[in-house]
């Protein structure tokens, strides 16, 4: 398996985005962050390069720049 296709679990995956496990809880609840997959109703996994897509997106040139949630 590629490592950028790695599984990741929820706190890996919060532990990568820099972000608690209630942010990341928050961002499915609203669909704005990245994609997510339900494997059962307490298992939710991630793909280590769907999250690093979805942090480049979020990418930045000014601080004034307009943040719109994808």
């Amino acid at each position: 398996m590629d490592a950028d296709d790695e599984w990741l679990t929820l706190p890996q995956a919060a532990s990568l985005m820099r972000m608690t496990r209630a942010a990341i809880a928050q961002l499915r609840y609203r669909g704005g962050g990245p994609t997510f997959y339900r494997l059962s109703a307490k298992t939710i996994l991630y793909k280590r390069s769907e999250i690093v897509s979805w942090m480049e997106s979020r990418a930045c040139s000014r601080t004034d720049d307009v943040f719109v949630s994808r």
